[in-house]
């Protein structure tokens, strides 16, 4: 079919879901007036996005400022999210910080391509991760996977919202702003960007990095005379390597869960290497060298009573503060835009859970995307209070799990998408409406038997603080590697026999 024939039938997509949340959008039902009334204006000026995770009609897909999608991922980057993974490396699994620095290099150079991949696939389809996801998951098989994203992404949010208010806290050292107070302004502030959509999205996302790049050059540079006073350790073991390699990649594989939804609004026609490109660098660049620096800083901190004590306090985010305490008043505002700077990464998780809310069962496609952004920063507030009280040990507990499930699902889809659909695109968009009909979708039964069945070998291989495989015990974390191989191994079978008894 060709791209002037799509751009014509596309608007039928999603059948009555699509009328329905257009009628919302352009207040043709009961919405003229009030604050529905209000939303919809905003929509139809550009302000509000209402339509949320239906695919993106062909026509509709006009940006063609390519370099936005590096923005977007550097700025959900630059921030002080991978300085607290880092400090994982030299605090909690004990590495130098040479073994820890080789470490973050390698797992988050090879852990970013299928992010990078996957992005450039949005432009194509005009489809969100998740939804396009029902071509390998079926309609309602991918809803657990669905479910486990939900539950990574909030998990994500909950961390950028303790060590954003555990920041704002370590300025006054919590007498005027405790912890509490200051996750409830960061993600206050997360939501405001988040309700409003994609082209809000961009534009903040495009211009906040530059602020928060520059706080936390002024911090390495006003607290970087310590960071030579490393810890001595001993040498890294092949456990502790592949156990922190495991923890860097699951701090990487589950963006690909999410890779298109920021690139959906691009032009059909956009370079793919490009696309690629500017996401890859854009998560990888700042991820490897704020990871570093973070595991400079958390081998130097036993050594440094200030960054100790910072440390006990407020975390990561206390030893940050205390690396600018030397320089009084400005340390403290720069403190508060290294604070700030965690909305970038906030908002546009925010942002893609509003749209995993929508397709976690078919109705939801009804409720407009933006009414979970309050849902949302509703039960983060409440999690990351509970959290902040012990937050490494909850920070390691929630990541040392997340890249299992995303690996599974990387290894599911990619071998979906190259090798049954020969990379083809018209398998997707060629019948507008296939996304949203159960009899033109594939049941399921491979995706989610290859991506189950695979943990059979992935549970022996996992190394948690609260429980380590009999295979693990001996080589370290490889869970994930496990899971994204033995997936992809199990699925191209799986998938023949489903084409052969179901013939879709």
């Amino acid at each position: 079919m060709g791209a002037g024939t799509q751009s014509h039938e596309e608007m039928d997509a999603g059948n009555d879901v699509e009328k329905h949340v257009v009628q919302v959008s352009t207040g043709t039902e009961s919405h003229s007036r009030g604050f529905m009334g209000y939303v919809s204006r905003l929509e139809n000026r550009g302000g509000i996005e209402v339509k949320g995770a239906i695919p993106v009609p062909y026509d509709e897909r006009t940006i063609t400022r390519y370099w936005h999608v590096f923005s977007l991922w550097f700025c959900m980057s630059c921030n002080m999210l991978p300085i607290t993974f880092g400090m994982v490396g030299t605090t909690s699994f004990g590495l130098s910080l040479r073994d820890a620095a080789l470490v973050i290099f390698f797992f988050t150079l090879f852990s970013t391509i299928p992010v990078a991949y996957m992005c450039t696939w949005g432009p194509k389809t005009g489809m969100r991760q998740l939804v396009q996801a029902r071509f390998s998951f079926g309609k309602y098989f991918v809803s657990i996977l669905v479910l486990l994203n939900l539950a990574t992404l909030t998990g994500f949010c909950v961390v950028d919202s303790v060590i954003g208010g555990q920041a704002l806290s370590a300025v006054t050292n919590g007498t005027s702003v405790n912890a509490t107070v200051g996750i409830v302004i960061i993600a206050l502030l997360s939501l405001l960007i988040s309700f409003c959509g994609f082209k809000v999205l961009h534009f903040y996302e495009k211009y906040a990095w530059v602020p928060a790049l520059i706080a936390i050059v002024i911090a390495t540079g006003v607290g970087g005379k310590h960071l030579k006073e490393q810890v001595v350790v001993p040498a890294a073991t092949a456990p502790q390597i592949l156990s922190f390699g495991g923890l860097v990649a699951s701090f990487m594989l589950p963006w690909a869960a999410l890779a298109s939804d920021f690139s959906t609004y691009m032009h059909p026609k956009a370079p793919p290497f490009r696309i690629a490109f500017y996401t890859y660098m854009g998560l990888a660049l700042p991820t490897i060298l704020l990871m570093t620096l973070g595991a400079a800083i958390g081998g130097a901190t036993p050594n440094i009573p200030t960054w100790t004590e910072g440390y006990e306090k407020n975390a990561a985010s206390g030893v940050l503060a205390a690396m600018m305490h030397p320089v009084g008043g400005f340390g403290r505002f720069v403190t508060v835009v290294l604070a700030f700077s965690m909305v970038g990464n906030l908002s546009a998780t925010m942002y893609s859970i509003t749209l995993n809310f929508q397709m976690f069962v078919p109705w939801m496609f009804r409720i407009p995307r933006y009414i979970f952004s309050v849902v949302i920063t509703a039960i983060v507030i409440g999690v990351a209070i509970e959290a902040a009280k012990r937050f490494f040990v909850n920070l390691e507990n929630f990541l040392g799990l997340i890249g299992y499930w995303s690996a599974a699902f990387i290894g599911v889809v990619l071998v979906d998408h190259i090798i049954f659909r020969g990379r083809n695109f018209d398998c997707y968009t060629e019948d507008t409406t296939a996304w949203n009909d159960s009899k033109k979708l594939p049941p399921g039964f491979a995706a989610i038997g290859a991506a189950v069945l695979c943990f059979a070998l992935v549970i022996p291989s996992m190394n948690q603080i609260w429980f380590t495989g009999p295979i693990a015990e001996s080589t370290g974390d490889i869970g994930f590697e496990i899971a994204l191989v033995l997936s992809a191994l199990l699925y191209g079978p799986f998938r023949y026999l489903e084409q052969r008894i179901f013939g879709r």
